[in-house]
């Protein structure tokens, strides 16, 4: 397979990195947003036209699925566990909003939920493991809906008593698929927004109360606020975003934690407005957005552009499994050396 590299050195300390961005080859089009990295030979990711895109052999070849009836629907998130399993959900008002689940590989789609309430808007989905996942809506009367799964099949509201609540004009973005996210490491669920104001809201993952922290992340409008969330461990994590409709504005679009999401302190070098982020480790975190990508070294504390491609979401399993999805089908594998 013939690969184009895209390569960048970036000086960290006195020492040179290099940074290769490796072009798969894919025979898609779409427009990809959910992302999923199991191992370094597993990923799916998921997009445009009921499209869904797995390897299983670290991206030596793709498979690009169609869901049968989703031929309309864009998958902006997908949660896959092994080379069999995965879920995927579909963003729009009222019946767009689906989650679809595979056992075999992809073969078969079961459709598990569809929505039936013309007022939400679904965003994400979020999985502490292959049976116990949520997904979550933009707001509906001052509330963010969710519903639950608890055995991988069946799933169920969440009480409107137990929702968080939204400041008017508040909502999140189905940008990258990780405006929720679930922390293993302290059981935590967060959900990240923007609009009128850009806010982490948390959560114990069988809770009922919820904490909402105010961040320095660009907010005021309808296109501005948090469009991604990361955690390295229970403790220290980050928010990228901004405003996507000034792709280059690169004030205000990066907010760092060290106490689990209880503060939040904002930091500089980002190249722009960013729609994902993720650590590779617990120094080195890669964030992406519309006009590139940029790599710290240093836990988020300096950052470097790497690229310039159009990128909506990256994710990653370790410093050998970095992965970046965007528009046309473009789908990246980073290299570090």
């Amino acid at each position: 397979m013939k690969l184009q590299l895209i390569i960048v050195s970036i000086f960290v300390f006195p020492t040179i990195v290099s940074a290769q961005w490796i072009k798969q080859k894919v025979e898609s089009k779409a427009s990809l947003r959910g992302l999923s990295v199991v191992s370094e030979k597993i990923i799916w990711a998921g997009g445009t036209g009921g499209t869904v895109l797995k390897t299983g052999n670290g991206g030596k070849t793709w498979q690009v699925i169609i869901v049968p009836g989703a031929e309309k629907l864009d998958f902006r998130d997908i949660e896959a566990f092994d080379a069999n399993t995965a879920y995927i959900l579909s963003i729009g008002n009222g019946d767009a909003s689906r989650i679809y689940k595979t056992t075999d590989g992809g073969k078969n789609w079961k459709l598990q939920f569809i929505n039936r309430d013309e007022k939400a808007f679904y965003d994400a989905i979020a999985c502490l493991d292959r049976n116990n996942c949520l997904a979550m809506s933009d707001p509906v009367d001052g509330r963010f809906p969710m519903i639950r799964t608890t055995n991988g099949m069946t799933w169920r509201p969440i009480a409107e008593n137990k929702l968080p609540a939204a400041i008017e004009g508040e909502a999140a973005f189905a940008a990258s698929g990780t405006c929720l996210f679930i922390n293993h490491q302290n059981r935590n669920v967060y959900l990240v927004t923007g609009g009128a104001v850009s806010r982490v809201l948390f959560s114990s993952i069988r809770g009922s109360k919820w904490t909402a922290v105010e961040t320095p992340v660009t907010q005021g409008s309808s296109s501005s606020g948090i469009f991604s969330i990361a955690f390295y461990d229970g403790l220290k994590g980050a928010v990228v975003g901004g405003d996507y409709q000034k792709p280059d504005a690169a004030d205000n679009n990066i907010a760092l934690t060290k106490n689990g999401g209880k503060s939040w302190y904002s930091v500089k070098g980002l190249s722009g407005y960013r729609s994902g982020v993720t650590f590779i480790s617990e120094s080195t975190i890669i964030a992406v957005g519309n006009n590139g990508s940029d790599l710290s070294f240093d836990g988020g504390q300096t950052w470097r552009k790497i690229g310039n491609e159009n990128l909506n979401a990256v994710a990653a399993k370790g410093r050998n499994a970095v992965w970046a999805v965007g528009q046309d089908g473009i789908v990246l594998k980073l290299h570090l050396q």
